[in-house]
This record gives structure tokens, C-alpha cells and sequence, in this order.
């Protein structure tokens, strides 16, 4: 895993570099890389992360496994602390913990397991009751597919994945849709969750640190809306700021849930691109991610985390195709709140139909 959980790939200096089993010149993603590359490459049958920016997704999709992001606060996170940290019950906003493994069913074998309130804190006056899946039939499902975002490009591939599934859902009866009068603003979601989720990390800064992003901030024109304006507004963004962009979130979680009115599940990207080569160059900030052939902020892989972090909704990463050198790409199934059995389910179906994983030919 990466220092601090804070990459999309997984080296340190005490266990060095995780390599994706795929192609080992490239990332397996992280935060739960080593989680990811073990499961493909047959080491354990299932495997446990976090999620906060995509730390169960993207794995999952950069090596060709199945992982559950699940709705805020269905998992409790007492014990997913550092060693030696105090295993008391808590929350952390956006954050949730996850199964991940080789098929949809082994999902919702894990989940079973993991979810419910915690019995030192909620739990004294609580119990879980899920709602069952929307559907137990593939072509009931009424789906939203979402494979382009206003802030950063989604490469060809990952693109075209998308939409050969689409196609093949609506040919199975789905009903599929690639644009709705209901979708809220995914711009201003994607900015809104940055600009939080960075001000989740401010108080870690380094003084010198501070100073830099303080004066990079001010420097911002207004009408920069970027992801890297919208994470450094964050880093240096005030109480009463955080407290406005909290009722802003809270009106776009609003949109989110009213969206699922009129569709079961929403399809999108995990990530923009598949598996990226390796680069440990520092710092991460400066780094830039090719998207076929443009150069592209590395925090701009932010874009597609959001829709689920951002609004405590469920999101399961499946594997759908392969690129022509053989690396996995997954899609992302984001439900309503509290709807982790239906994301789940479908999964499950789509796996049914059109197969899941498949181990790399290397191994």
C-alpha cells in the first residue's frame, strides 16, 4: 500500500513496490493495491480496503477483481486504524472500509459479515435491515450510463468499454439511458467533493507546506474551476467555508438520491484510464497522467470517486472487457443509499451473462 493510503499506486519503503499482476511495469492501483494484486493473482480468496478517492475501485479495476465501496457508515470502521492506534468506534467523513474479491457472490458473502452497526456504539440501540436487491432479473434493471465528466477526459478505451456495455444491456432488455433531466451537476458535485476532501487533509500539512498552498490559493483566479483549484481552495478553506460547502453537498446528495427515482443503478468509469506505468516521482502533485496523448493533472483521477463518496452511496467495480494488450477495465455500479444489495445483485447478473474475472495469463 502507498504512505498514508494517499496514492493510486502501492510502494513504500518498507515493503517496496506492488506491481500489477498484468503487466508488472504498471500500477495496481491503490490504496488497496497489494489487496488487488493478491486476489488476481490467486494468493487469497478475499481481500479487505478502505475507500475514500477510489482506494476499493480503482484496484479493482486496474487488476480485473470485483470490490464493494459500501454506503457511508454501513461498515464499521473500528480497528482499520494504523497499528497500534486504539480500536474505539468512530466515523470519518467520506470514508468507508470494503470486501474485495474474484466474483459478485463473494461480495455479498463478505458484506453480510462486515455490515452492520457497530456493537459499542450504534449497535446498543440498532439493527441492520437492507433493503433486497430492485430486481432478480438482468433486463428489469433501468440504467443510467455516465462515460464522459465536464473536468477530466476518460480515455478511449475505458470509454468504449462503457459503452459496449450499455449495448449489450439494452439488447438484454434493460432499459438504458446515457443522459437524464434529473442528473445533478456532476461538475460542481466533482468540485464539491474535492474541495472537502482536501480540507480532510489540511490539518496534516507541513508548515512550509501550508505557506505554499497558501499562497498558490490566493494567487487562484475566481474563475478557475479546476479539480487542482477546487483541492487547493480546500487545503486552505476556512470553518465557515467547510460549513457552506456542507450545505452544498447536502443539496447535491439530495439531486443524487432523487435520481435513483427513475433508475436502479448509474454505470460510470472507476477511473479515467486503465492501469497506469509506475511513477514514484515527487512530488505526487507534479505528476501527470497521459490520457491518450494529453497531459493530465494526476489529482484530476479524482473525477469519477465522487458521485458515491461525495453522497454515502454504494458503489460495486466489476471487470467488463479487456484493452488490446490484455488489461483489465472494470465499471463502476453506483445505487441509492442503502441500496448495497442491488449494486451487489447486479453485478451478479451482469457476471452471469458475461463472465467476470479471469486470472492474468502470466500466472
Amino acid at each position: 500500500m502507498p504512505v498514508d493510503l494517499g496514492d493510486w499506486q502501492s510502494y513504500n519503503e518498507v515493503y517496496a513496490t506492488t506491481n500489477n499482476p498484468w503487466d508488472f511495469g504498471r500500477s495496481p492501483g491503490g490504496s488497496s493495491g497489494g489487496a488487488a494484486a493478491a486476489l488476481a493473482a490467486g494468493f487469497v480468496p478475499l481481500e479487505l480496503g478502505s475507500d475514500i478517492g477510489g482506494s476499493l475501485r480503482a484496484p479493482a479495476h486496474f487488476c480485473g477483481v470485483f470490490s464493494h465501496k459500501p454506503s457511508i457508515d454501513l461498515v464499521p470502521l473500528r480497528g482499520a486504524g494504523p497499528p497500534q492506534t486504539p480500536a474505539i468506534p468512530g466515523r470519518v467523513d467520506f470514508a468507508v472500509a470494503g470486501p474485495m474479491a474474484r466474483s459478485a457472490t463473494d461480495l455479498a458473502l463478505a458484506l453480510a459479515v462486515l455490515a452492520g452497526p457497530d456493537e459499542l456504539s450504534d449497535g446498543i440501540g440498532y439493527k441492520l435491515a437492507l433493503p433486497p436487491p430492485r430486481h432478480d432479473r438482468l433486463g428489469d434493471f433501468r440504467v443510467l450510463a455516465i462515460g464522459e465528466h465536464p473536468l477530466c477526459p476518460t480515455s478511449a478505451t475505458v470509454s468504449a468499454a462503457l459503452d459496449g456495455l450499455a449495448d449489450r444491456l439494452a439488447k438484454l432488455g434493460c432499459t438504458v439511458l446515457r443522459t437524464s433531466a434529473k442528473m445533478p451537476d456532476l461538475a460542481l458535485t466533482t468540485r464539491n467533493y474535492v474541495e472537502l476532501l482536501s480540507a480532510f487533509f489540511n490539518t496534516d500539512l507541513a508548515p512550509d507546506d501550508r505557506l505554499r498552498v497558501e499562497a498558490a490559493a490566493q494567487a487562484l483566479s475566481p474563475d478557475d474551476l479546476s479539480i487542482a483549484a477546487a483541492r487547493l481552495r480546500g487545503l486552505t478553506m476556512t470553518h465557515a467555508a467547510w460549513i457552506k460547502m456542507g450545505r452544498v453537498r447536502s443539496g447535491l446528495r439530495a439531486r443524487w438520491q432523487a435520481l435513483f427515482q427513475d433508475f436502479d443503478v448509474v454505470l460510470c468509469p472507476p477511473m479515467p484510464t486503465v492501469a497506469f506505468p509506475h511513477d514514484h516521482s515527487s512530488p505526487m502533485g507534479a505528476r501527470e497522467l497521459d490520457i491518450d496523448g494529453k497531459k493530465v493533472p494526476y489529482y484530476n483521477q479524482l473525477a469519477w470517486a465522487g458521485i458515491a463518496t461525495s453522497n454515502g452511496l454504494p458503489a460495486t467495480t466489476v471487470p467488463i472487457a479487456h484493452t488490446d494488450s490484455g488489461l483489465p477495465i472494470g465499471v463502476q455500479i453506483i445505487g441509492d443509499y442503502l441500496d448495497d444489495n442491488t449494486t451487489i445483485a447486479f453485478a451478479g447478473l451482469f457476471e452471469r451473462e458475461f463472465g467476470g474475472f479471469s486470472p492474468p495469463p502470466s500466472l
